[in-house]
């Protein structure tokens, strides 16, 4: 999967059904607002929720660097 497929356009997480950031080298769709991956095996997206996984602060926050800063969610108050 690329970040210009067409597929990305459309798929949403099935938690909160809201769109997804693919991350590339690493082929996971991510979803920054629950802080929850999926993956993609075989170039199909694995988008059940128990196939989700939670990520750590730490993972998030290093993921959040890599995004363009139009993808990434708002700012939570501390």
């Amino acid at each position: 999967m690329t970040p210009d497929d067409p597929l990305l356009r459309i798929l949403a997480c099935p938690i909160d059904k809201g769109p997804l950031t693919l991350l590339v080298p690493d082929d996971i769709l991510y979803n920054p607002r629950l802080r929850r991956r999926y993956p993609i095996l075989d170039n199909i997206p694995q988008l059940l929720p128990s196939c989700g996984e939670q990520v750590t602060e730490t993972e998030h926050e290093a993921i959040l660097r890599r995004l363009p800063p139009d993808e990434r969610p708002p700012e939570e108050p501390r």
